[in-house]
């Protein structure tokens, strides 16, 4: 028979106790680390990367001389995630171009700094095209970068301003990753007309390129920093301004597009944000409702379902929401192309007069107005669509649920 050296250990339970309330006491301190996202543009691979690294370092030594704690910081080169984030408030920082940040402080950020260089989006032909106007554009092939970057943004809301849209005025549309990679579909000539911000075109110029522009929108402000507004109160983000002023205003950032960084204020976001991807007011057939009729549609019985990404479900939603992901590829327009994207209707209960409440993240989310649509045309009689979503939601103080551990 065996006998152990050590005597059997056994766990005594009041000390337990004490052990767990002194781990939930130091809760406090052991906080999670303040999450910086940054989008540096897309200008093309190789510049994305390194103004992400001069961003990055900059802002990570203000935060460390502003004592702010442990930081993580992680590069996006999705405005579309992007987007979403600001308005779900997923990340403490935002560093990014201006559509994104003015969502932000749409959502409950402030802004901090910005590059004292704004941003234009310009339309560009070849020289020897015959193009030099919107109007002699109609009919042609429009190149762009994606269709969440600012560029995109601006050029959307541009033409929304002179009463048309992309697919009514051009024959195609083409989204490239990088805009310096418009000026080949230029040159191989699979693109007629190209949107990139003013500063790419003036690249090209500079260089021999026989390219002109023929139409701008106005400018907004390059890339900026916005923090969460219930930081924005900390000692650390109070002492955080000054020493981000500083730490940016480097020849490495000013090579890379961030030039004499200055504070900024919210209203300079005011132009970018009357433009992009509001959805329309009204859905015909549909009913549109904000907070106080959806809480009280759904005492009444209503389907809520909730259209965005399980993530952002997870992390929050109406109590009692549905599930019901609208996978959207499509443009973010009133004429999208639905055969691009992917939404479950047979999820939807078998009742066609049953009420469906379709929500997502506020009045820039497509992805609702999309689903109400699919419902409408599904021959569903009580379709609500609350435009306002979570944001809303939020904002008249209800209850918000969350399935994270």
């Amino acid at each position: 028979m065996s006998t152990s050296v050590f005597p059997a250990f056994r766990i005594h339970r009041p000390l337990a106790a004490i052990g767990l309330a002194l781990l939930a006491a130091m809760a406090p301190a052991l906080a999670a680390p303040l999450s910086v996202r940054v989008n540096p543009g897309d200008h093309g691979e190789q510049s994305r990367h390194a103004t992400y690294l001069a961003i990055s370092a900059a802002v990570n030594e203000a935060l460390r001389e502003a004592r702010a704690g442990d930081v993580s910081t992680v590069m996006s080169t999705d405005a579309t995630a992007d987007l979403s984030g600001t308005r779900a408030q997923s990340s403490d920082i935002y560093v990014a171009p201006a559509h994104v940040v003015g969502s932000a402080l749409r959502h409950g950020y402030v802004p901090l700094a910005g590059s004292s260089q704004g941003v234009q989006a310009v339309l560009v032909a070849l020289a020897s095209s015959q193009v030099g106007s919107l109007a002699q554009a109609h009919g042609r092939r429009l190149g762009l970068p994606l269709q969440d970057s600012v560029v995109t943004y601006l050029v959307r809301g541009e033409l929304n301003a002179a009463n048309t849209s992309m697919k009514a005025h051009f024959r195609s549309v083409k989204n490239l990753r990088y805009q310096d990679a418009l000026l080949v579909c230029l040159q191989i000539r699979e693109c007629d007309v190209v949107g990139v911000e003013r500063a790419v075109f003036e690249r090209w110029k500079a260089a021999g390129e026989p390219v002109q522009a023929f139409m701008q929108s106005k400018p907004v402000p390059g890339i900026s920093v916005a923090v969460k507004q219930s930081l924005a109160g900390t000692p650390a983000m109070r002492a955080l301004q000054p020493v981000l002023l500083r730490t940016l205003a480097t020849p490495n950032l000013a090579r890379n597009g961030f030039e004499k960084p200055v504070a900024i204020e919210k209203r300079e976001f005011d132009y970018v944000s009357t433009l992009g991807y509001f959805t329309p007011r009204q859905l015909p057939g549909a009913t549109v409702v904000d907070a106080v009729n959806v809480a009280r549609l759904m005492t009444e019985g209503a389907n809520y379902f909730d259209t965005r990404t399980e993530a952002e479900f997870k992390a929050s939603h109406v109590p009692g929401a549905k599930w019901l992901p609208y996978i959207e590829k499509s443009a973010k327009d009133t004429d999208y192309d639905s055969a691009l994207d992917s939404f479950d209707i047979s999820k939807l209960p078998a009742n066609k007069s049953a009420a469906l409440v379709f929500a997502c993240n506020g009045a820039e989310c497509w992805k609702s107005y999309k689903a109400s649509h699919a419902a409408l045309k599904a021959g569903y009689s009580k379709v609500f669509w609350f435009r306002g979503g979570l944001p809303e939601w939020r904002t008249a103080e209800r209850q918000v649920a969350s399935t994270l551990p």
